[in-house]
């Protein structure tokens, strides 16, 4: 059954941006999907050398597995204890998580942050963020007490003060109605659009929560959260990192900077560990 033109004309921008919004790439098997490789084990102690355990945080259409099948492992390798969960979950709609309220998103991080802390016996644990996962828990540091828990959080290209999608976003105001389609659908994808309420609740008052450090690793080419300068943070304790400044032939997009590229992962080491950091060249890839 076809859709009336009006209809379809309406659903457009919804579609697009769910389109461009995507952040992990599907998986046929769910029982593949929850298959990891020496991480997300609650026995793991961390160890002297690193002391905090670090939670990775998908992003939006991604799921704790997906989005770290690069990471994960070169992180465990490096003797940390990682864990990773899945957020913003809606009914009927498995693996391709992150669309939920990013408030409600924030709860469930809160929640696992608690488990892992908990069962890893540490006081304070660092957070790994891709897209959404790199801005969704600064509401958590923020709003629910999460600056007392975590000692770090590292953005890979966070939409930390939203996105235009190359101006996709403005289309919006084209379609009347499309707007509260896409919140009726998708909450976490309007939370998302630069200028959001949530958005403005988030970044008032500054970008950043005493206690925390903070980095954002970008790059250039980022085609999703747009423009690509918006994901840097200014306050106490943080650094904004390039990739493109460290090694001018990293073409990494939005995707490739969270699932494989080596600079962002080896930057990424460096921000759980400064005192031990090593230079981030092209020859780290």
């Amino acid at each position: 059954m076809k859709l009336p033109w009006k209809r379809a004309l309406k659903l457009l921008p919804v579609l697009l941006l769910m389109a461009a919004l995507t952040t992990a790439p599907a998986v046929a098997d769910d029982s593949t999907a929850r298959t990891t490789s020496g991480w997300n084990n609650f026995s793991c102690k961390p160890s002297a050398d690193h002391p905090r355990p670090v939670v990775l945080v998908h992003g939006t259409f991604g799921n704790s597995v997906d989005n770290w099948l690069g990471l994960a492992p070169y992180l465990v390798k490096r003797d940390y204890c990682v864990f990773s969960l899945d957020y913003g979950q809606l009914p009927g709609v498995p693996l391709f998580h992150g669309l939920g309220p990013i408030e409600d998103s924030a709860r469930q991080l809160s929640a696992y942050v608690d488990r892992v802390l908990s069962a890893t016996g540490a006081a304070e644990a660092d957070l790994v963020g891709h897209s959404q996962g790199g801005m969704m828990p600064r509401h958590y540091l923020k709003f629910l007490g999460g600056a007392d828990k975590v000692h770090a959080l590292i953005g890979l290209a966070p939409d930390n003060h939203g996105t235009t999608l190359n101006g996709l976003t403005r289309l919006l105001d084209l379609f009347p109605g499309a707007e509260d389609a896409i919140d009726g659908m998708a909450p976490g994808l309007a939370d998302q659009i630069a200028g959001s309420d949530f958005l403005r609740e988030l970044n008032e008052g500054g970008d950043t929560v005493p206690g925390v450090s903070y980095t954002v690793i970008a790059t250039k080419y980022d085609e999703v959260v747009t423009p690509y300068a918006s994901q840097y943070l200014s306050g106490p304790g943080v650094r904004n990192v390039l990739l493109q400044d460290l090694c001018s032939v990293d073409f990494s997009e939005h995707l490739a900077i969270g699932l494989f590229d080596r600079l962002a992962f080896h930057e990424t080491a460096n921000a759980l560990d400064p005192d031990h950091a090593t230079p981030t060249t092209c020859f780290n890839a």
